[in-house]
């Protein structure tokens, strides 16, 4: 895992939605097509503004979601919502190619199963996601892989709901696929989410953030959520765990 310290949070999405550019051009360049999943959550709203105006190639794009409330369409706690307002009204990813999870079926088990066929159909089989955008909650919940739920165990599906989780049932991308991302790209501000934070860095499993694959991942943080953690030196990359 490499982890990228910038003194405020705005230099860290900043840093985040150019990195997510270049990812794109990259892609693109050598596939034909950039395949991103975003995270909701209040976070992120500095880097979506950022990306909002990269020069990305936005008609070669297919977003996904990497998470979302079971919530009807047009629901302020949608994180759609927020995609919408922000990035999509700003950027010239075609309709077709924008994927929300479709949460508000009736069936919620064949809804993921839908949404994961969906995956495989754009992003290979089994489907592999050129850049998945991860937020990181106090408790160490990601995407909604949150704590104590039955979400964790999944191994054979890459789509899954969760039970009630601050009020809601969620729809989550599965640790499986986070595993086979090219790019995993976490964004983490605040102070408050410092311990989360370390524990992901070594991979401790009491978080869920701790149990994603931490081999093609990379950090972008602000001063504040990197208080707990060891570095040797401000602004450098944190050590690898030992073997």
């Amino acid at each position: 895992m490499k982890l990228r310290i910038f003194t405020t949070d705005k230099q860290a999405s900043r840093a985040a939605a150019a990195f997510i550019a270049e990812t794109a051009h990259t892609a693109v360049r050598e596939r034909g097509l950039f395949t991103l999943a975003l995270s909701g959550g209040d976070t992120p709203a500095a880097m979506l503004d950022a990306l909002a105006i990269e020069d990305a190639p936005w008609d070669r794009t297919h977003i996904f979601q990497t998470d979302e409330r079971v919530a009807p369409r047009g629901d302020t706690d949608r994180n759609l919502a927020r995609l919408e307002a922000t990035l999509f009204s700003a950027v010239g990813v075609p309709a077709a190619n924008i994927h929300p999870m479709p949460v508000d079926e009736p069936d919620l088990d064949a809804a993921a199963v839908a949404y994961a066929a969906t995956l495989t159909s754009i992003a290979g089989s089994p489907a592999v996601l050129d850049l998945v955008h991860l937020g990181l909650g106090a408790d160490g919940h990601t995407g909604s892989l949150v704590p104590e739920d039955a979400v964790l165990d999944v191994r054979d599906a890459d789509v899954a709901v969760t039970g009630l989780y601050r009020g809601r049932r969620r729809m989550t991308l599965t640790l499986p696929l986070l595993a086979r991302a090219r790019t995993l790209l976490w964004l983490v501000t605040g102070a408050v989410k410092s311990d989360a934070l370390g524990r992901a860095v070594v991979g401790d499993p009491i978080v869920p953030a701790g149990r994603v694959e931490r081999s093609r991942a990379i950090v972008f943080a602000d001063d504040a959520a990197t208080l707990l953690l060891d570095l040797p030196h401000p602004h450098a990359p944190f050590p690898p765990p030992a073997p």
